[in-house]
């Protein structure tokens, strides 16, 4: 297995290592991910050093264990059923199937593409479909819901990654609308952002050739700003209260890599962004970080040949990260 060097770089026992202004840092990182039907969890020397067989998933949690060493994870299984896997046994030890819990009506499609495991042990829930966040105990009991606002209803598009903030609110990405909400405690839109097309047309398809507002990802940022992942938009904006694009980078701006669907946004506690890059294809590295005061790349995950072209998620599990 393989990562990709950035310009400055020595090699000593499969250590990928970038040199800084300051001297030579490790910058490697061990993470989870899934892709080519397998969740595996890689070493920072590349090595799978645990897997298991996994179909897609759009997001993906760890529990709480020694440092650096989760003891679950907590992972969407099929279009509608969240799971907590144990790590030690690779057994499910928890599960809430989303089609037939706390459904009012039978039959009625819904999906699930986001959701996060709370301070309190709760777990919050965004269903598509029915276009509502709940939060459930570990009994599955309904504890709470708000109503999301969707223009372009679909079990499949109503959202991407959601999550509930600090302050009890939710920040959800609306996949088919083209936009991030901000929703309070009750679900009133307090925010709504329209990821713009910069007066492109659309284009179907999902690798580099493609292009839309279909977000996947958000995060907001200490000082409130919000960092948005656009999806097939190729690109990462970061977008004030105010909705003004004060950073942004491009589909071809990093130098010998290009962006395809940019899906998962993890802020480091040094202030780098890793960036999810699926569907970008052999020549593209799956996860990226990036100096975002420089746009210089520090670290690259180039695992195309194990993980594959669908690498919608991913977790770095050597330090806390904001996600």
């Amino acid at each position: 297995m393989m990562f990709r060097p950035t310009s400055c770089f020595i090699i000593s026992c499969l250590l990928t290592v970038s040199c800084g202004t300051s001297g030579a840092d490790e910058t490697t990182h061990r993470l989870i991910t899934q892709g080519n039907g397998k969740l595996a969890i890689v070493d920072k020397d590349g090595t799978i050093e645990w897997e298991m067989p996994w179909g897609g998933i759009h997001d993906i949690h760890v529990g709480p264990g020694p440092a650096g060493n989760p003891q679950t994870i907590m992972v969407q299984q099929g279009s509608h059923r969240v799971v907590e896997i144990d790590i030690p046994t690779k057994k499910v030890v928890w599960e809430y199937d989303a089609a037939t819990n706390n459904r009012d009506q039978s039959g009625e499609k819904v999906e699930i593409h986001a959701f996060q495991p709370l301070e309190n042990g709760n777990v919050m829930i965004a269903e598509s479909g029915p276009a509502r966040i709940i939060e459930v105990n570990r009994k599955g009991e309904l504890l709470k819901q708000i109503k999301l606002k969707v223009d372009r209803p679909h079990p499949h598009t109503d959202t991407r990654l959601a999550r509930k903030l600090k302050d009890g609110s939710y920040l959800v990405c609306h996949e088919g609308d083209g936009k991030v909400r901000l929703y309070d405690d009750a679900g009133n839109v307090k925010w709504e952002y329209e990821i713009p097309m910069f007066g492109r047309s659309a284009k179907g398809g999902h690798g580099p050739d493609s292009f839309g507002n279909k977000v996947f990802g958000a995060v907001q940022l200490p000082h409130g700003n919000f960092l948005i992942a656009t999806g097939n938009g190729h690109s990462v904006i970061e977008v004030t209260p105010e909705k003004e694009i004060v950073w942004s980078l491009t589909q071809n701006e990093l130098p010998d890599i290009s962006l395809a669907w940019v899906t998962t946004l993890e802020v480091l506690a040094n202030g780098n962004y890793v960036i999810g890059n699926c569907h970008a294809g052999p020549d593209n590295p799956l996860l990226i970080e990036i100096d975002p005061k420089t746009k210089k790349v520090v670290w690259t995950f180039d695992e195309f040949k194990t993980f594959g072209n669908s690498v919608p998620n991913s977790q770095i599990l050597n330090e806390r990260t904001t996600r």
